[in-house]
């Protein structure tokens, strides 16, 4: 069935992972890449203008509700993580775990190349998608921190020709509930996209898809998850700097959290060692890879590239704010309602039963790097397909089997089934 949008969309699922070097628990830990198998956001209901309410970032229970990585555990989530691999007909899946006191796991299963059956290993770039926002909220946010811009000015302040411009806020934009219309909805916008992946996009020709239709709500009315509204934080990110927005999250961003094997391209190249990725989201419908493809299209929202290790450090850095003020992240993790019963979206960065961070999509890739505050625990896990199964994100599939076993009052992202959005 042919795809009815490029799905770089997904508003809420998943987090980056941490940093830290954990000891394995005394009964021992899972760690390795096992041989491959030779056998890839949700939607926003709207909502009532909620109240914020903020993130809880510890929790004083002694019980942190992690179940031990023992062996036996292992072979639990082996198991879990094959049966998903089956079901969604993903080719290939690095799933890591890290819990302080509890041990760590991981592997990785099935195949990075298809067409050489080259296997799926932890060392591996994808394209990490929507990630990327909280990349590009964090170098928004450093600008907050050095009075440079402020969350709640309006983006007509930095922006000209936005539907609302004088009363859309950073804040909003950051939040998701700017009421403007994600561009890559776009039906002819998707057509074209589709008609030749290897063409390169402007963020002003991207702004121009999302404003050739009518806003969809009052700013701050209701959550809506919008790549558009990313798009417009990069050119306030560039515009503030004066320099490419590229340049400043690898410079003022990545660097300072140490992240050296996690890139922003300027161009569909991918750095070695790196997984294919596969994709349905085709003009024939028909699964292909999708590696070479060019990002432009995505670029604030979506562009950028990294590894297992560096989601992993990613993670903790995001939800504990270590590159930003406290205050300042305090407004960062103030959460709103979705659709997701215990799930809450802030500033570029969601809660989901627990689990903070964000989730990335983009033909080909998925990644959930995810951050647990009571336990002080990182999941990650990337794959390189994004063919949805039976309407719902492999990535989110993997999540929920996987938090299933280990934080079982923590389930990824839930245990209602996420409706997927038409459209």
């Amino acid at each position: 069935m042919k795809p009815t949008h490029l799905r770089l969309r997904r508003a809420c699922a998943a987090a980056a992972a941490t940093g830290v070097l954990i000891a394995p628990a005394a009964a021992g830990s899972a760690s390795g890449a096992s041989a491959p198998e030779r056998s890839a956001p949700f939607s926003a209901a709207a909502a009532p203008t909620p109240t914020p309410t903020p993130t809880p970032t510890a929790s004083s229970e002694a019980d942190t509700g992690f179940t031990p990585l023992t062996p036996a555990v292992a072979a639990q989530l082996d198991a879990a993580v094959r049966r998903v691999m089956r079901e969604a007909q993903v080719p290939g899946v690095t799933v890591g775990l890290w819990a302080p006191g509890k041990g760590s796991y991981l592997r990785s299963f099935g195949v990075a190349d298809k067409a050489t059956g080259a296997p799926m290993t932890p060392d591996l770039h994808v394209r990490i998608g929507s990630e990327t926002k909280t990349f590009t909220v964090t170098a928004l946010l450093q600008l907050v921190d050095q009075g440079k811009v402020g969350l709640d000015d309006p983006i007509g302040k930095y922006v000209t020709g936005v539907p609302n411009g004088d009363r859309i806020t950073l804040r909003e934009l950051a939040g998701m509930r700017s009421g403007l219309f994600n561009y890559s909805l776009d039906d002819a916008f998707v057509k074209k996209f589709e008609a030749d992946p290897q063409q390169s996009f402007t963020p002003q020709q991207l702004l121009d898809v999302a404003f050739a239709h009518p806003v969809l709500f009052e700013p701050g009315a209701e959550f809506d998850y919008s790549n558009t509204n990313l798009i417009l934080l990069g050119l306030v990110v560039e515009k503030i700097t004066g320099r490419p927005l590229h340049d400043v999250i690898t410079k003022d961003v990545l660097g300072p959290a140490g992240l050296r094997s996690t890139v922003f391209p300027t161009s569909p190249a991918l750095p070695a060692p790196y997984a294919h990725g596969y994709t349905d989201q085709t003009a024939s419908g028909q699964v292909e890879d999708s590696t070479h493809w060019n990002p432009s299209w995505a670029w604030a929202a979506g562009e950028m590239v990294s590894d297992v290790q560096n989601l992993r450090s990613w993670a903790r850095t995001l939800a504990t704010g270590t590159l930003l003020k406290p205050a300042t992240q305090a407004e960062r993790l103030k959460t709103t309602p979705m659709d997701i019963p215990g799930a809450g979206y802030g500033l570029g960065i969601f809660d989901v039963q627990g689990w903070i961070g964000h989730n990335g999509s983009i033909p080909g890739y998925e990644v959930l790097p995810v951050y647990l505050p009571s336990a002080q625990a990182t999941m990650v896990i990337v794959l390189n397909t994004d063919s949805q199964y039976k309407g719902q994100e492999p990535s989110t599939l993997f999540g929920e089997a996987v938090t299933g076993i280990v934080t079982p009052d923590h389930v990824y992202p839930g245990h209602k089934p996420v409706a997927p959005k038409a459209g």
